[in-house]
């Protein structure tokens, strides 16, 4: 006979901010019950998203430098062939060690996780589906951490091998001669710097009519510049039709200008967005607010409209970002026990990890501008980092913060090159602590190091730079 249990919270997700929601009430003294539906942790993060790209990535880093060493004749090296089955072992023990971590977690914070879909039956009661042992759970508070899943075109024939999503394309079944991508997002610059290096011909569409139009036009020239090198991008481009064969997908493609192409794929990989997974849970009985766009509605102490459910995460919308999500989580958690928490930060960093990288926070210049702001915005290029030159990374990088020009205070800034998502925390913590930017270039700043080119920002706004000349 199945049980009915009651439970303090019960946690429906294990993503990154679902075992983080659950793992922040049981510290908490709260009981907790997790629901999964792959009896996993880690979500899409850890298992299908952030960790395996992000190990394949810097797998290709390497594959560049070696190549580089090689042209340079520093470093020789007779195998050029990369090992398809050995690369997935190495990726895949990654991911094995870290859900090893999780659960050993779990078990201590004495959580009970169990693999089913849950649906709500009322609002203090869930029903679990594919469970065996579990039935129902009456809880206290509800955290819906449910995640995400990608956009599908409904003119593709969904089920045919050939079209991937970023599950697919991160399984490396195979190298295609020639890849095309649906989408410059961050999904599609990550998978194309992948699949490029490991030898496939990349063309990315996309129907926007700018290349990341959120940030400033000088940094997205300066990344295309160095991108478009190795990959093809094409903006206000549409798909008109698409006609499977053995010999490949042949795809038309028509520009805004209206020039038509054909061209044959080995694969296509559709990466123009996520929706959030809230589908047959039920909400209608309540009803559970959604937005707009379909995510669920939250205040700024992450509470739905039912005072006793609660949602984190991918579900709430964008930025989309386990790091968002995990933040996310921890409020939640604590509101839950009694704490006068809220959701309120500055600002929410963003990295791209392709290559080169682009990391930014905070306000754009673009941004400035629209708003009128009085601002000076300062653009270090890395050929002045004796680091980035000694690491074969100056060509490609750059530093551009925006300064308030009244406080000095720093609004926001751009990073490209490498390791920009590593460096951009100087910027979150340096706009969410009030800094100024005599506060950045009174730090020593070890040397030589790619974060110099931060105190060097500063340092030129106040006119006292001695690595460059000044902008006045």
């Amino acid at each position: 006979m199945k049980k009915t249990i009651h439970t303090n919270v019960v946690v429906i997700g294990g993503g990154a901010a679902g075992y983080s929601a659950a793992f922040r009430c049981a510290d908490l003294g709260l009981s907790v019950v997790l629901i999964e539906k792959y009896g996993v942790l880690g979500g899409t993060c850890l298992n299908v998203g952030c960790i395996p790209s992000k190990s394949l990535l810097y797998l290709t880093k390497l594959i560049k430098e070696i190549k580089i060493l090689e042209k340079e004749k520093i470093f020789l090296s007779k195998k050029k062939n990369i090992n398809i089955e050995f690369i997935l072992k190495w990726k895949n023990k990654i991911i094995s060690n870290l859900l090893k971590g999780l659960d050993h977690l779990l078990k201590q914070r004495k959580i009970l996780l169990i693999k089913g879909f849950a649906k709500f039956s009322e609002k203090n009661k869930i029903e679990i589906f594919n469970n065996f042992e579990y039935q129902y759970i009456m809880f206290d508070y509800a955290i819906i951490a449910s995640g995400s899943h990608p956009v599908k075109i409904k003119n593709f024939l969904e089920d045919d091998y050939r079209i991937w999503d970023s599950t697919d394309a991160l399984k490396i079944s195979k190298i295609p001669k020639n890849l095309l991508i649906v989408g410059a997002g961050i999904i599609g610059l990550e998978m194309a710097t992948i699949y490029q290096v490991f030898g496939a011909k990349i063309q990315i569409i996309d129907t926007s009519k700018k290349f990341m139009s959120f940030l400033d036009v000088d940094i997205c020239d300066f990344f295309l510049k160095n991108f478009q090198k190795k990959v093809s991008i094409s903006l206000e481009t549409i798909m008109l039709n698409t006609k499977f064969s053995d010999e490949g997908i042949e795809v038309s493609t028509q520009h805004v200008n209206g020039f038509l192409k054909k061209n044959i794929y080995d694969n296509i990989l559709v990466a123009i967005g996520r929706r959030p997974n809230i589908y047959n849970m039920n909400f209608e009985i309540f009803p559970i607010k959604l937005n707009d766009l379909g995510f669920i509605e939250v205040d700024n102490q992450l509470r739905t409209n039912i005072s006793n459910i609660f949602a984190v995460g991918d579900v709430t919308g964008q930025p989309m970002l386990a790091h968002k999500g995990i933040y996310e989580a921890h409020i939640a958690a604590e509101v839950i026990s009694g704490k006068k928490y809220y959701f309120n930060p500055l600002v929410i960093p963003n990295v791209a990890y392709c290559d080169p990288e682009i990391s930014w926070v905070g306000i754009t210049e673009k941004v400035a501008k629209v708003k009128n702001l009085d601002y000076k915005a300062i653009s270090i290029p890395w050929k002045f980092s004796g680091r980035a030159l000694s690491s074969n990374c100056a060509q490609n990088g750059i530093t551009k913060i925006i300064f308030d020009n009244k406080t000095h205070k720093i609004l926001g800034a751009i990073i490209v090159g490498r390791n920009a998502g590593e460096l951009i925390s100087q910027i979150s913590i340096s706009i969410e602590m009030g800094c100024v930017a005599e506060d950045l270039s009174l730090i020593i700043f070890p040397h030589p190091t790619l974060s110099e080119t931060i105190s060097l920002a500063a340092q030129s706004f106040l006119g006292c730079a001695t690595d460059i000349l000044n902008v006045i």
